[in-house]
């Protein structure tokens, strides 16, 4: 997994897909430009995105604009026009990333009856899709604080040895960010719902299952192994989060 910090630019509503201005041809800016993308600047577009997926999913959040302008096959200042920093293109796939997790855990719930086969089916899809290769910095930061409003059994303090995903010195999370309330508030009713049940083991926390994300979704040159190596490794940290009887 290569999920690391980066700084949080407030400024992503310009990545949502407004139509920028532009530089015409005697060098001055358009400010009046509202006409929508060209289909040539469209499909531009598209290719910087699927490209930032595939560069950030590989190599981390830390990768330069420079690699997603390679893949996408385009100059590096077509990327800029449309992303102004790297901060707003980290925070449009986050959060794209962050709605279809969110989608993806609401169909667990509503289409399985059982608790743990709801659970799993959610695990056994994110993972699939390589979802944890892109999950965004501050859901992992912030997942345990957020947790204890979502789940009030969850215990407030660390058992000896556990791994909290909280940095030493960890930034609140941005009290505007509803994607990654919502994402926490579906994945907290799953564990809730497994943990109810008994089928879950009591320690897990809603952390837990966004590490499992993360650490089961491997980037591996080839395609057939990565999907054979995920599910291996997934089904071996399910086993690891289910309750045992006494």
């Amino acid at each position: 997994m290569h999920v690391q910090d980066s700084h949080w630019s407030s400024a992503s509503a310009v990545a949502t897909g407004a139509t920028m201005s532009a530089p015409t041809g005697n060098g001055r800016a358009d400010g009046a430009r509202t006409t929508p993308l060209r289909v040539d600047a469209q499909r531009n577009l598209e290719h910087v995105l699927r490209a930032a997926r595939e560069v950030f999913g590989e190599l981390g959040y830390g990768a330069p604009m420079e690699d997603v302008a390679r893949r996408a096959r385009v100059g590096v200042g077509t990327v800029y026009r449309r992303f102004p920093s790297k901060d707003v293109l980290v925070r449009r796939i986050a959060e794209e990333e962050t709605s279809r997790l969110t989608d993806q855990a609401r169909a667990a719930l509503g289409q399985e009856d059982e608790p743990w086969s709801a659970l799993s089916r959610f695990l056994r899809t994110s993972v699939a899709s390589g979802a944890g290769r892109l999950l965004p910095p501050q859901v992992l930061r912030v997942g345990v604080a957020e947790e204890h409003a979502h789940v009030p059994q969850q215990r407030t303090q660390p058992a000896a040895g556990e791994l909290w995903l909280v940095s030493e010195e960890p930034a609140a999370a941005d009290p505007g960010d509803a994607g990654t309330a919502r994402l926490l508030d579906v994945v907290g009713r799953l564990v809730e719902r497994a943990r109810a049940a008994g089928e879950l083991r009591p320690d897990v926390s809603v952390s837990d299952v966004l590490l499992v994300i993360a650490t089961a979704a491997p980037s591996l040159p080839d395609a057939a192994q990565q999907a054979a190596a995920s599910a291996r490794l997934l089904d071996i940290l399910l086993e690891g989060l289910r309750s045992r009887p006494e």
